[in-house]
């Protein structure tokens, strides 16, 4: 596979590449044809919306635009690795971008930070059965996303993973506001009622 596709245009209008089944099409002729304009296409759509999201982390504007050609190279490369079954390919392509920028953060080095700072102090241990009740909570929390219907689960995360409004929600889905928001109250609803335990 060609190590940088440098993508110019964008053949697809942001309408169609919203839909889910459109964004996998363009992954899929990536891994299996090295499509260059499949890639332009989501280029165009993902590249201002990953650059939007590390803004919003605080990045600045020349790190993000680095971070987002690092983010697309990453997903021209691995395009064959993306699982439609697991995520959709804008969860896949943000779950890259945050990945990305944590790796940043932890590469970077501080000099100025005090080491008398108590903030940079750990935490007291938490207590083992604290702990034990984390755990299953954590696996608790985690089997209900599971056994959400998709389109709530993928709410969900864009929500609450990637942090994005209602309203970009609305705009990447290419669905009505109120959709969104009536999803994300059903899928609450079967939160609550599937960990109603552990208040």
């Amino acid at each position: 596979m060609a190590d940088d596709p440098t993508p110019n245009t964008v053949s697809l209008s942001d309408a169609t590449a919203a839909r889910p089944e459109a964004m996998a099409a363009l992954i899929d002729a990536i891994a299996r044809r090295q499509d260059r304009t499949a890639f332009a296409s989501l280029f165009g759509y993902y590249a201002p919306r990953v650059k939007s999201y590390l803004r919003r982390l605080r990045v600045d504007e020349r790190q993000a635009e680095d971070l987002v050609q690092d983010v697309m190279l990453t997903v021209w490369r691995k395009a064959d690795l993306f699982d439609p079954s697991k995520a959709s390919v804008g969860t896949w392509i943000f779950t890259i971008a945050r990945n990305r920028f944590i790796d940043g953060v932890r590469r970077q080095k501080r000099p100025e930070l005090d080491a008398e700072d108590p903030s940079l102090s750990p935490d007291a241990p938490m207590p083992a059965d604290d702990a034990l009740i984390s755990v299953q909570t954590g696996r608790r929390v985690h089997a209900a996303m599971a056994n959400l219907p998709r389109d709530q689960a993928e709410v969900v995360s864009l929500s609450f993973l990637e942090g994005l409004p209602h309203s970009e929600i609305a705009e990447r889905l290419n669905i009505p506001l109120g959709t969104v928001k009536s999803r994300l109250r059903l899928a609450f609803g079967r939160l609550r009622a599937g960990l109603e335990d552990l208040r």
